[in-house]
C-alpha cells in the first residue's frame, strides 16, 4: 500500500509526465522535427521509470518487508515470486 507521502509525489510526477505527453502530442500535431520528438518521449520515458522506482520501493519497504518478518513461508516465497516477476517486467533484460 502507498502511504500519503508517496501517492502525493506520485501524483506529482504523474502530473508532469501528463503535461510531457501532451506537449508530445503537439509536437506530433505541428509535425515538429522527428528527433525532438524522441527526445522528449525518451524524458517521459526516463520519468515513468523514475516513478516506478519510487512505487516500487515503498513496496519493498512495506509489503514484502512486512511478510518477510510477519508472513507465513508460503506468504515469503510468493512475495520472492513477485518481486522477481517485478524486477524482469520493468528491467532491460
Amino acid at each position: 500500500m502507498i502511504d500519503e507521502k508517496t501517492k502525493r509525489e506520485a501524483l506529482r510526477r504523474l502530473r508532469r509526465i501528463e503535461g510531457q505527453v501532451r506537449g508530445i502530442t503537439r509536437m506530433v500535431e505541428e509535425e515538429r522535427y522527428c528527433v525532438d520528438i524522441l527526445t522528449q518521449i525518451s524524458a517521459a520515458r526516463a520519468a515513468l521509470q523514475s516513478l516506478a522506482a519510487v512505487v516500487l520501493k515503498r513496496h519493498i519497504e512495506s509489503c514484502v518487508a512486512e511478510a518477510m518478518t510477519s508472513g507465513s513461508e508460503m506468504e515469503r516465497v510468493e512475495k520472492i515470486d513477485e518481486l522477481v516477476e517485478v524486477f524482469f517486467k520493468f528491467s532491460d533484460v
